[in-house]
């Protein structure tokens, strides 16, 4: 009892010392909002407890947030996702790309399978040097059943995916098709990575460039977003 007395005590340099190592935490600005996609994209599926998900749960009320505020100007998303839940990525890309506000994405380590639309979603896309994406067909885990009606489902499934991509970016059908089905790329398995330059040079992503890039954008966007 008056352990969690003392705890509760603790004065907010001291709280922030002992939870993330540094008594002062930078205030973030009020008109911009950050959203981190991290680990695996968690849908309706429970992630095994080792790893390390984003809640399909937990973005779309700070999306809807993020919309009606009228004080958040614009959003900036942090990728670094190995991918997941094909349907509640798709579902938060789609929320994305319907929104008013600007938004400006960025892929540090990675935006891998369903990262890929997550990537293209917002208003302008970057890409650090060494981050990577793969391009690949969508995979089903659990039990798939061998008849025609499934592979049908596979495919329309596939095709919501790379229609969504081709909407929101600068790739072509005919490229992310050839990227998908590249069978020379990936060891025991089919599709293909991108290494930063490579994403921007196809049209999937905008440009290559780090946070402060990312920023200076987004500012750009909000600005010329007040003028209209």
């Amino acid at each position: 009892m008056d352990e969690n007395k003392n705890n509760n005590n603790l004065n907010p340099e001291l709280e922030n010392l002992k939870e993330i190592g540094n008594p002062n935490i930078p205030t973030m600005p009020d008109n911009i909002h950050y959203l981190t996609i991290i680990g695996h994209v968690e849908g309706h599926t429970v992630s095994p407890p080792q790893n390390k998900s984003t809640k399909y749960e937990h973005i779309i009320p700070q999306l809807i947030a993020v919309e009606e505020n009228p004080k958040i100007e614009g959003m900036i998303i942090i990728l670094n996702t190995v991918g997941g839940d094909v349907e509640a990525g798709l579902a938060i890309a789609e929320m994305i790309a319907s929104m008013s506000k600007p938004i400006v994405s960025i892929v540090l380590g990675g935006g891998h399978s369903i990262g890929v639309p997550l990537a293209t979603s917002s208003n302008y896309s970057f890409i650090v040097p060494t981050a990577t994406m793969t391009v690949h067909p969508i995979r089903m885990n659990g039990l798939v059943i061998g008849v025609p009606q499934t592979f049908k489902y596979f495919a329309k499934m596939q095709e919501r995916i790379i229609s969504f991509i081709i909407r929101t970016s600068n790739v072509s059908r005919e490229t992310i098709l050839e990227l998908m089905n590249e069978t020379d790329e990936i060891a025991n398995d089919v599709g293909t990575i991108l290494i930063g330059k490579e994403a921007v040079e196809i049209g999937l992503i905008d440009e290559v460039g780090g946070l402060r890039d990312a920023m200076n954008k987004l500012n750009e966007l909000m600005k010329k977003n007040k003028e209209v």
